[in-house]
């Protein structure tokens, strides 16, 4: 059973119980009944339906802002495992040395000319940055330490490389959207429910009152495309970026 499916379900299962309470309620009340003295409910549901879709709005703010810095902090960290490789092999042969620099310096650039355009547009890594990053592995494995002094050396830049591949994996993981489809339903079902409940307070058309009505409504649509915006880490306006390898590879990046 798909999960509209299960939804579609639930929310008119939950209508109908709702609705056939209060009709039978209903029937059950004399004709001597006083309307008056019943205290009306209406603001106070559109006061707590408000309530609960600014909680859900925060919470799906934050999860994805979580998301942005995780990106984020997957490119760092990348960034400052390839900043290592090339550090630590100062100690190995010029020849040995200046190859293995030169794979992080076609790396980084790759990434950064050219593998960040393929995440933004299509949420994926390439094949090409896989082939580059291999190529810097077997430059750094198949190498065989001829003194204890790059032998010492050898491990940690062997586990360099393996923390380049996770971040890149991470980097990968998160490239695309990260909010359901479902959840985008909801956000955006609960803002034509909270924004359609102003006209149940009968508002008139002073200044006042048709501004503050504006003002909520753009509010909501503000907050909407911030969640828009946010979801995608690599591909819109407030989204990761290429600074960690700017900064540690000027050389490479033409920065």
């Amino acid at each position: 059973m798909s999960e509209w499916l299960v939804l579609t379900i639930a929310m008119a299962s939950a209508c109908a119980v709702v609705l056939t309470i209060a009709v039978l309620n209903n029937r059950r009340i004399g004709e001597d009944d006083d309307p008056s003295e019943t205290p009306d409910v209406i603001e106070y549901m559109t006061m707590m339906i408000g309530v609960v879709y600014a909680i859900v709005l925060g919470l799906a703010i934050a999860g994805v802002w979580e998301g942005r810095s995780a990106a984020q902090e997957s490119v760092r960290l990348e960034a400052q495992a390839l900043h290592e490789v090339s550090a630590r092999a100062a100690v190995y042969p010029a020849e040995v040395r200046d190859r293995i620099r030169g794979d992080v310096d076609a790396y980084v650039s790759y990434v950064v000319n050219d593998e960040w355009k393929a995440m933004t547009d299509h949420a994926t890594l390439t094949a090409e940055g896989t082939r580059l990053l291999d190529r810097l592995r077997a430059d750094v494995t198949e190498y065989q330490p001829k003194t204890d002094h790059e032998g010492q050396a050898y491990q940690p830049l062997v586990d360099q490389v393996a923390a380049v591949d996770d971040a890149r994996g991470s980097r990968g993981q998160n490239a695309g959207a990260t909010m359901p489809g479902v959840v985008w339903f909801g956000l955006i079902t609960g803002a034509l429910v909270t924004v359609g409940l102003i006209f149940t307070l009968q508002i008139r058309r002073t200044f006042r009152e048709l501004l503050l009505a504006g003002l909520f409504s753009v509010l909501i649509a503000f907050l909407l495309f911030l969640i828009w915006d946010f979801d995608a880490p690599f591909g819109r306006g407030i989204s990761a970026t290429t600074a960690p390898f700017d900064d540690l590879f000027p050389h490479a990046t033409g920065g």
